[in-house]
């Protein structure tokens, strides 16, 4: 019986981590799930995904602590004893406005930046070691859009995930030739997240933002987490890349 692959997902109870936990147990992975409070939601996907045939590793964890990091990671090891694929998706925003620049307080600034980028590296640092042991190594971030184009997002955020574009790049040259780094960069996207940015404009934007989009909607997790799996499981020679899920929007303004 072959072996089934295996694959840390951080942040991974809801939105894009809830969506990539599920792409890959329905591919043949067993998955480790990542979240930080959302224990709820994570025994609930975690539930779906061992219907679709996968072991899951629950791990609660904060992305932003070293040692807890490494901890999980232990205990990842102890339960795979490696992996094929790591995807940071772990990640936070705060609601101020991108221009009210005094309402941005520097202990939010630094918990964004903390868990969006300082957390993605910890996670990936103390991966290498098992990536390593797996075939055919993979690791995807969550971008996001704004991270290669200005928009409406938290300054914070925006800035955030601009760094998430650069370290992925950096990373790509740093782990190869064996360990592959690509990124995901989505455009607005349907759901809870965009909820909470866009209040309750919601609807209204949201209808604009997808009549400008040649596909004519606006891209799902699930989006998201196919473009995910494809680099994971082929794409080969793909590597350093910032793979925008938009729909085709950036293109077109």
């Amino acid at each position: 019986m072959e072996r089934r692959k295996r694959a840390l997902v951080t942040g991974g109870a809801t939105g894009i981590g809830r969506a990539a936990v599920l792409h890959l147990a329905r591919a043949g992975f067993d998955v480790a799930l990542n979240y930080r409070s959302s224990a709820e939601a994570a025994r609930g996907v975690a539930a779906e995904a061992e219907a679709a045939g996968a072991k899951v590793l629950l791990i609660g964890c904060d992305v932003v602590d070293d040692a807890a990091v490494r901890a999980m990671l232990r205990t990842v090891d102890d339960a795979f004893g490696g992996l094929e694929a790591l995807i940071n998706n772990a990640g936070t925003t705060i609601s101020t406005p991108p221009k009210d620049l005094d309402a941005v307080g520097v202990e939010d600034w630094d918990r964004v930046f903390a868990v969006n980028v300082r957390g993605l590296f910890l996670v990936t640092r103390a991966c290498v070691p098992l990536l390593r042991r797996g075939e055919n190594p993979s690791i995807v971030n969550t971008a996001s859009i704004v991270g290669l184009r200005p928009g409406p997002q938290p300054l914070a955020y925006a800035a955030s995930k601009a760094a998430v574009v650069s370290l992925t790049k950096q990373l790509a040259g740093a782990l190869g030739p064996g360990i592959r780094v690509n990124a995901v960069a989505p455009g607005w996207m349907e759901g809870e997240w965009m909820e909470r940015m866009l209040g309750g404009n919601y609807e209204k934007l949201m209808e604009r933002r997808a009549h400008a989009t040649p596909l004519g909607r606006c891209v799902t997790a699930d989006d998201v987490a196919e473009t995910m799996l494809s680099l994971i499981l082929s794409n080969r020679f793909v590597n350093g890349e910032i793979v925008v899920v938009d729909g085709g929007f950036a293109n077109t303004t």
